[in-house]
């Protein structure tokens, strides 16, 4: 029963670390990085890891506010 338990509860964190690590765009990253990725990623948008790429790829052209959301989404 104890076994089963902490089985239960590593499987349970390992999701939620799964889940975070995944987790998209907030709100404000969206609005701080729309003009952008309009501008020179249009043709990812709806993909959102493309997205993450094409972005990373253009870093030197972004605004500073995407740049700071590219860059502390590790970009």
């Amino acid at each position: 029963m104890k076994t089963t338990l902490l089985l239960a509860c590593a499987l349970l964190l390992a999701g939620a670390s799964l889940a975070s690590a995944q987790s998209g765009p907030t709100r404000a990253e969206q609005m701080a990085c729309r003009s952008d990725a309009q501008k020179h990623c249009a043709s990812f948008i709806g993909q959102p890891q493309p997205m993450n790429g094409c972005l990373r790829t253009n870093k030197a052209k972004l605004s500073a506010e995407c740049r700071k959301v590219v860059e502390a989404r590790g970009g």
